[in-house]
């Protein structure tokens, strides 16, 4: 289990709608609860990213790692790291 910070949490909820339609959290809290219950992961750099996309079986060998950080299910965070949401 990922502990989200609170700088990711709040990411997340100013970001949310990159991925979904209409917002599924409003609270730091609602965010943390969310992003649990999708196990959303935290990795260290873009090539883990596209690593963690390769694994889960998605074909990202066509895409840049500019497209990769441009994905919906991708949160870039302050600290440098990647918050994904498989959304």
């Amino acid at each position: 289990m990922y502990e989200y910070d609170e700088e990711c949490l709040k990411t997340f909820l100013e970001k949310q709608l990159q991925l979904f339609d209409e917002p599924v959290a409003e609270t730091l809290e609602e965010a943390e609860a969310f992003l649990e219950d999708c196990i959303a992961v935290i990795v260290d750099s873009i090539q883990d990213v596209k690593t963690f996309f390769e694994e889960e079986g998605m074909d990202v060998d066509d895409m840049s790692m500019e497209e990769l950080e441009e994905a919906s299910e991708v949160f870039p965070l302050p600290n440098g790291q990647y918050l994904i949401v498989e959304g």
